[in-house]
């Protein structure tokens, strides 16, 4: 920046001041200095990021000062690198753009087959439901009893909790007994680990009205590093003999999906 630059920015800075604060601007100057940190990884000194952020240095270095005790960037041997709160940040924005294809691949699939279509993971002991997609013409299956707590009775949490060791199969259902939520489902913990031991690996798990009357559900097994997960369909039990055909042409493309869904893990 020239000198007269930065006499320029200088006079607007001191102009504002003398009005009163501005505080869209200040977050404008803010975000300028946050970007021009990010673009070191190695960090920068105060100097370096004012004139890249075109600020005067003092405007600058108040700023700094501020963005580093709110924990935005920190200083280090005498430059500023980005701090724990703005990490932080880009990790909640990775997480919602992962999230967001994982909707997107469900989407696809769900106009493709014309089912509703179901993701979900076991992460720390939980059911966890990532995304569904589904439209009024296909709803998916209501959740009228918790899908955590009732992994015995639906297709996706069979298939989450056979993929799992006998220990862990346990330890979910010693959290989580089996109960009987309609006249199909299994009625006790020993007849479900019955079940989970003659289940075929990597083939889909299907459940007929157990969780839903009126509804069949197929789930197909997946494992992403040291996580289990399942994608699943489900359809209305006067259609029950579309579900396999559908569930084995979605398994035949879990190849293509694998990369978008593994980012899902970590969601």
């Amino acid at each position: 920046m020239s000198t007269a630059q930065a006499d320029a920015s200088a006079q607007a800075d001191a102009s504002t001041a003398a009005v009163g604060p501005t505080l869209i601007g200040s977050v404008q100057r803010a975000m300028r200095l946050l970007e021009a940190a990010a673009a070191h990884q190695g960090g920068a000194p105060a100097k370096q990021l004012a004139r890249e952020a075109g600020l005067a240095l003092p405007t600058a270095y108040h700023l700094l000062r501020t963005l580093t005790h709110e924990g935005y960037l920190r200083r280090e041997k005498g430059v500023f690198v980005l701090g724990e709160a703005a990490e932080r940040l880009g990790s909640s924005g990775a997480q919602q753009n992962r999230r967001g294809a994982i909707e997107e691949t469900l989407a696809h699939w769900h106009d493709t087959i014309g089912v509703p279509v179901y993701f979900a993971v076991y992460r720390e002991g939980e059911i966890d439901l990532v995304a569904v997609a589904d439209t009024p013409g296909n709803p998916a299956v209501e959740e009228w009893a918790d899908f955590r707590e009732t992994g015995h009775a639906h297709a996706i949490g069979q298939c989450l909790l056979g993929q799992l060791d006998d220990e862990a199969r346990l330890d979910h259902l010693d959290r989580y007994p089996v109960q009987s939520i309609t006249r199909y489902s299994v009625r006790d913990d020993r007849a479900f680990m019955r079940r989970l031991a003659t289940m075929e690996r990597m083939q889909p798990v299907v459940e007929r009205q157990e969780y839903a009357l009126g509804t069949v559900c197929a789930a197909i097994p997946i494992t992403v590093g040291d996580t289990v997960a399942t994608m699943a369909i489900s359809v209305p039990s006067y259609q029950a003999d579309r579900l396999l055909p559908a569930a084995h042409r979605l398994q035949r493309e879990l190849g293509k999906l694998l990369g978008t869904l593994a980012f899902s893990i970590s969601i």
